[in-house]
């Protein structure tokens, strides 16, 4: 006889095609804390334990106001939230008033030439629910290691970055645009399914 195969050990690969499946809501499923956001992505919020990354029109144009829902949720769950090199002094009344706790907030100061090190290492440990940083250039290979860095800590990886990225490839899971004018967010990328069509307005900023 030919050799025996081991459906179950094909399938657990992932070699074998199983053909239409019902859809189930995902593993360790990390939503936005935006209902309209959270519609439209494919695993129903964030991609858990992956890189997002947030192209901004300029610094500071909104992606803590997009991020502070779920940022105030893992805080109450004594997850830590660290931020590597912001590019501004974090305003902890603001903070505090958005719901999180600063109990669990970390501050990492770092130069640029050592904001993604610093990031990666703050996501491969383990102990960081979400890492935010703001690197001004990075590569394809330094964005992989910040993705299998998330993989590796199980932390949502965030990577704010000039909108001009997103003309260039990149491994994170999920790109999100946030525009100023009009205010909304528009969803270039997201793994698991096509970009929804049409941007979302960011709620109080129209």
């Amino acid at each position: 006889m030919g050799a025996v195969v081991d459906l179950d050990r094909l399938l657990d690969q992932r070699q074998v095609w199983r053909g239409r499946q019902a859809q189930t809501r995902p593993q360790g499923l990390q939503p936005t804390g935006h209902a309209e956001l959270d519609e439209r992505l494919p695993d129903g919020g964030w991609p858990a334990a992956a890189l997002t990354e947030l192209l901004l029109a300029s610094p500071g144009c909104g992606e803590l106001q997009l991020l502070w829902p779920s940022l105030a949720r893992l805080s109450a769950d004594n997850g830590r939230v660290v931020l590597v090199a912001p590019p501004f002094i974090p305003y902890a009344p603001a903070w505090q008033a958005a719901g999180v706790d600063l109990r669990w907030l970390v501050q990492v100061e770092a130069g640029q030439a050592d904001a993604l090190w610093a990031a990666e290492q703050c996501l491969r440990s383990g102990s960081c629910a979400a890492v935010l940083c703001w690197p001004e250039r990075a590569d394809d290979r330094a964005l992989r290691r910040l993705q299998v860095a998330a993989e590796t800590g199980q932390a949502l990886a965030f990577a704010c970055r000039p909108q001009q990225a997103a003309h260039n490839p990149s491994p994170a899971a999920l790109r999100i645009a946030i525009d100023t004018r009009p205010a909304q967010w528009r969803v270039l990328k997201c793994k698991g399914g096509l970009p929804p069509a049409g941007a979302i307005p960011c709620p109080g900023r129209g």
